[in-house]
């Protein structure tokens, strides 16, 4: 199946799978691929899914809608294409490419691939201290305290949806962060939008949160 890569600043932080005949794109929550920025219409953008193709057509967005560097209203997407709304780019892979563009990553059974709330599903936390070599985020507050979650995946998504959502990937010298909703407070300072470099004993805070980065 086809699938979207979205990213901001050269960071990823989510796929969605184009599954449905109907897959919208908006900054309200309703939305099947939900970026919540005020650049960002509440319904910004659907891709319909017709055979095998998939079109992309704007909803009269504040905006716009651009492939690859063109406003569009309604276009045929094609492998590689680059979506661009707002400063977020939404990369459109099909076929053998999608496996290639996720890389090598390592996903845990039972680790869900959406936003995870972390003090809810326990099958989600790894034993203290994780994987060897792999980071950990560790709970230090709220009904979570005390449990962790492995580093695993590329991108992995903490915190609490329509809270605070940030998205930790991890790149080939370390692991960096940035926030995607809400709030997101690194050693006490608010984060920006651009993605900032994790060290050993950091402490992010999500909608009053506290967690604490350990490096593996």
């Amino acid at each position: 199946m086809p699938k979207m890569i979205v990213s901001i600043d050269g960071v990823v932080i989510k796929e969605v799978t184009l599954a449905k005949d109907r897959t919208t794109l908006g900054r309200r929550p309703y939305n099947d691929i939900v970026i919540d920025n005020l650049a960002i219409s509440g319904e910004h953008a659907v891709l319909h899914m017709i055979g095998g193709d998939v079109y992309l057509e704007d909803l009269n967005s504040t905006n716009g809608t651009y492939v690859n560097g063109r406003a569009v209203k309604k276009q045929a997407l094609e492998h590689n294409d680059v979506v661009e709304v707002g400063k977020y780019k939404i990369r459109y892979l099909v076929g053998a490419a999608v496996a290639e563009a996720a890389g090598p990553a390592v996903v845990a059974p039972g680790v869900p691939s959406g936003p995870i709330p972390l003090s809810s599903d326990p099958t989600i936390h790894t034993p203290l201290g994780g994987s060897a070599g792999v980071a950990v985020i560790r709970v230090l507050s709220g009904s979570g305290a005390g449990r962790e979650l492995s580093l695993q995946k590329v991108v992995t998504t903490i915190g609490k949806p329509g809270v605070a959502v940030a998205a930790v990937t991890r790149r080939l010298h370390g692991y960096v962060v940035a926030p995607i909703d809400g709030g997101t407070a690194l050693n006490g300072e608010p984060l920006g939008n651009e993605a900032v470099a994790l060290q050993d004993g950091d402490v992010l805070e999500l909608g009053g949160t506290r967690m604490q980065f350990v490096a593996g």
